[in-house]
């Protein structure tokens, strides 16, 4: 992108359609065909882009100037668009969830040779790395509101659960059979369905949970909760504005429709009928008018025909 186009898209963002005085485009954002997701700042196309689950661009319309339109404009109205975008976001992870699913069910018919004992003790894994990765964001919360002491406490019980998790491996690999050992190494994310290594060292779990993907399912799905209190508070408002809309809707087709009964109702077909014969007598008369005249100029015009035939 130039720095002409970014520049562009900076004012865009910050002052909408309307930057050069007048609305520079013909869609706005209250359009059928205008992400309302994208408006909240939440579309998972946009969240999700340039990771493996990538799902391309959105089918609707994506425009920071729109989005800067309706935030100034949602300032004095309500607009509903969470509704729209919890509906959204909830159909997304629903299928994310169902892909999991999915994915732990392939690896348990894998898994299916493997004794209660191993997968109690791959279990055990699971657990300790799991407790690893809450401890260091725990710690990371502790930091960053300035409480050193704490966080360097919790570090500590990171060290200690690493060395539990190193005897809880190796008691693992002893316990399993060479010949199944490679195939029982995956586990499934259960926030953003990616496939983990079992054994994965610390340093490749931390880029994982801290990755763009791993990190956009978890912005996705903490939205999809914000929005899903939101819509519960005020369902009941929603559902008054939905019946109001359907209302003038109605009064509009039934507005529209006593329109076309009118237009082709029998008393106006008769007007209509009615215009259509003096028009169609009207014409009549005007050609007989002028087959007269025809007629006449002939009959004048003949004898000096005659005359000068004579002559």
């Amino acid at each position: 992108m130039s720095a002409q186009s970014q520049m562009r898209a900076m004012l865009d963002q910050l002052m909408g359609t309307q930057r050069d005085g007048t609305g520079s485009k013909s869609l706005q954002f209250d359009d059928d065909s205008v992400c309302k997701t994208f408006l909240l700042g939440c579309c998972p196309n946009d969240i999700l882009s340039g990771t493996r689950a990538d799902i391309g661009d959105c089918r609707k319309v994506h425009d920071l100037a729109l989005k800067a339109d309706y935030e100034m404009a949602s300032k004095s109205k309500d607009y509903f668009y969470d509704f729209d975008a919890f509906d959204h976001l909830k159909s997304f992870i629903s299928e994310t969830d169902q892909k999991i699913e999915v994915s732990k069910k392939r690896l348990a018919e894998q898994q299916a040779e493997v004794s209660a004992e191993v997968q109690g003790k791959a279990t055990t894994v699971q657990d300790l790395n799991e407790q690893i990765r809450k401890l260091l964001v725990k710690a990371e919360e502790l930091g960053m509101q300035g409480e050193i002491e704490e966080s360097k406490t919790v570090l500590s019980e990171v060290e200690k659960v690493k060395i539990l998790k190193q005897e809880a491996e190796e008691a693992y690999k002893n316990s399993m059979p060479a010949s199944t050992y490679q195939q029982q190494k995956l586990r499934v994310c259960e926030v953003c369905s990616a496939y983990l290594g079992l054994h994965d060292n610390d340093c490749r779990l931390a880029d994982h949970f801290g990755g763009k993907l791993h990190a956009g399912f978890i912005q996705i799905r903490l939205k999809l909760d914000e929005l899903k209190k939101k819509v519960t508070e005020r369902k009941s408002e929603y559902e008054a504005v939905l019946l109001t809309r359907r209302m003038q809707q109605k009064e509009r087709n039934g507005e529209e429709r006593r329109r076309r009964e009118k237009r082709y109702s029998p008393s106006h077909r008769r007007r209509h009928d009615g215009y259509r014969s003096r028009n169609s007598n009207r014409k009549s008369r005007e050609r007989s008018r002028s087959r007269s005249r025809d007629r006449s100029y002939k009959r004048r015009s003949s004898p000096s025909r005659s005359r000068r035939s004579r002559s």
